[in-house]
């Protein structure tokens, strides 16, 4: 910005243009920022959900006991 106000100053048409191409620039930038703010948000929120899932299903595969379900007995579960 400082570039375009002095290019302004001096009657350069280039200045106004300049001006434009900043301001539009760090609007873009921004918005970019924004979205990526969005995503990683959405991102921790899907990890901790999937973290929950999957201790539901991790308590799901354990004997009354405590003790893991064998590999033989999931797979009578998914036949």
């Amino acid at each position: 910005m400082q570039s375009a106000k002095a290019l302004s100053d001096h009657n350069f048409t280039m200045g106004e243009e300049l001006s434009t191409t900043v301001s539009v620039w760090t609007s873009q930038v921004k918005t970019m920022l924004q979205m990526c703010a969005h995503i990683s948000n959405h991102l921790d929120y899907s990890k901790k959900s999937h973290a929950n899932d999957d201790e539901l299903i991790a308590a799901s595969f354990r004997n009354r006991d405590g003790s893991a379900v064998s590999v033989s007995e999931i797979s009578k579960m998914v036949k």
